[in-house]
């Protein structure tokens, strides 16, 4: 096989008939789907897109969005999918990092951004003067493109940085995505018979994997038009969900109404994937009680994708740790210079994986610079592992906390933290000092309807951390500031707190 569009195709054979996508209310067999998505690809080549172009795409979750991921794979073209809410200079940015020749945008985009010498196809519009109006494709053949296509062939450039600097695109080929579908597939058990839900922005290689898996194996792919904890559960309870991969903020969002009378029937769930950032063992805990089917948590990155996983239900007494290697993952720890170290100590976090991508695009030193001499990628987090070869995260490189020369990592600071009553989040950072280079922070956001003082985070404290862990500047916030993936960005918090 060298197209994923050569596994889709296999399942239109066998199954024509069984759904094959529902998204905000359409439901498309696999058969429809197929013709659709040929419609478009032909259109694409028809108006002047060639294989091997790049085309950039301010993109939202929508039926046009998941037909347009297989067109792609099917011509031979590349996706740089970006957040359509970034300010226009990221957008510049991002889609000037990998030389975007088309762009494909909803007509409010084109009111703010119309770069010139690109070809513009525009999705919900047949006004917007300089470009094809997208949904014109139902006028071209539902025919495969007759030129072959390479599993090796660039499918997407993940731009998650969104940065007006210099964004490093995460280069993903066809194999890779075909790759880490089945090891999900594998892992997880997933089959046929599933219904597999993504509530993710389709932009990020997570919710990609959700899309393009269930269509893989002949099963169904839901894609959720935008998040809220009730339009979530209202769709497990109305398409009868089983699996998905939900970030922990998503999953902790809806315990309120998961304990609630008026919460809706989840019963079809047998498998849920926290992802993105660690839960509060408290909040694990409620959720494994209430959602009543197996609960895993994962770790990864972009680059090498899920990179360790645990099973929760199975594996309660692993408190705290992110799991054991994925799939056929290696995982290794090392210090400043390289060393590995014990189990026990910790360090950088090494993963050597197959699903790595395929470095970042057209940045061959820096992709030589992320890896090790002998193929592990340095991930820029800090973690350590145990005896049985669980690893425990303990934060990012770059959010290290030096105080006095002594280290100090955040998760150790919020953990005991978020046992005080009335803390709903707390994130720990780096505040400047002139005496110590730099102190530990606290940013705090109280429980709704609960008060809680600097004076109770002190006196807590002082009981349950050591002398250099505690907090020398405390701050009361309504939010944390986040991603659209829901991780707290604490790069951000200084100029939050200040």
């Amino acid at each position: 096989m060298s197209r994923l569009t050569d596994l889709f195709f296999e399942n239109v054979k066998k199954t024509p008939d069984i759904e094959a996508l529902w998204c905000d209310g359409v439901s498309l067999t696999y058969q429809e789907f197929g013709d659709r998505f040929l419609r478009i690809a032909n259109m694409l080549l028809a108006n002047g897109v060639k294989k091997g172009d790049i085309v950039g795409v301010p993109m939202n979750n929508s039926v046009e969005s998941a037909l347009l991921f297989f067109a792609a794979a099917e011509a031979g073209i590349a996706l740089a999918p970006v957040n359509p809410t970034l300010p226009k200079d990221a957008i510049e940015s991002t889609f000037g990092s990998v030389g975007v020749s088309v762009i494909i945008a909803r007509k409010n985009f084109y009111k703010t951004f119309k770069p010139e010498g690109m070809k513009l196809f525009c999705f919900d519009s047949a006004e917007e003067p300089d470009a094809v109006d997208f949904r014109s494709y139902m006028d071209y053949p539902a025919e495969r493109v007759n030129y072959s296509v390479e599993d090796d062939a660039t499918l997407i450039l993940t731009l998650t940085s969104g940065s007006t600097g210099n964004p490093k695109p995460i280069e993903l080929s066809q194999k890779n995505k075909i790759d880490r579908a089945f090891s999900h597939v594998d892992v997880f058990g997933i089959t046929s018979e599933d219904r597999i839900l993504a509530a993710t922005p389709l932009y990020h290689s997570l919710a990609e994997r959700l899309l393009i898996l269930p269509l893989l194996i002949g099963s169904t792919s839901v894609i959720l038009p935008r998040f809220t904890p009730e339009l979530w559960l209202k769709c497990v309870e109305e398409q009868k969900i089983t699996f998905s991969i939900p970030v922990s903020t998503q999953l902790a969002s809806m315990l309120p109404i998961l304990e609630s009378e008026d919460c809706p029937d989840v019963s079809t769930l047998r498998s849920i994937v926290s992802s993105s950032a660690l839960l509060e063992q408290s909040v694990k805990e409620r959720l494994i009680a209430k959602l009543g089917c197996e609960f895993h948590e994962m770790y990864g990155a972009s680059e090498v994708a899920t990179a360790t996983e645990i099973n929760f239900t199975a594996n309660p007494e692993k408190n705290g740790s992110v799991g054991k290697a994925f799939w056929k993952a290696e995982i290794e720890i090392a210090d400043d210079n390289g060393k590995l170290l014990p189990t026990g100590e910790v360090g950088e976090i090494l993963v050597k994986s197959p699903l790595a991508f395929k470095g970042y695009y057209k940045m061959p030193e820096k992709t030589k610079e992320s890896y090790t001499a002998d193929g592990f990628f340095k991930t820029g987090d800090l973690g350590k592992l145990d005896e049985d070869g669980y690893l425990y995260f303990c934060g990012r490189k770059k959010e290290l906390i030096i105080t006095g020369a002594i280290n100090v990592y955040p998760p150790d600071v919020e953990n005991v933290i978020m046992k005080i009553d009335g803390v709903k989040e707390v994130a720990a950072f780096a505040f400047p000092d002139d005496r110590l280079g730099e102190v530990v922070a606290v940013a705090i956001v109280p429980e709704e309807g609960k008060e809680v003082t600097k004076r109770d985070v002190q006196r807590f404290c002082v009981r349950n951390l050591a002398d250099f862990q505690q907090p020398h500047e405390i701050f009361f916030l309504k939010e944390l500031p986040r991603n659209a993936m829901g991780k707290v960005v604490k790069k951000m918090l200084l100029d939050v707190v200040q």
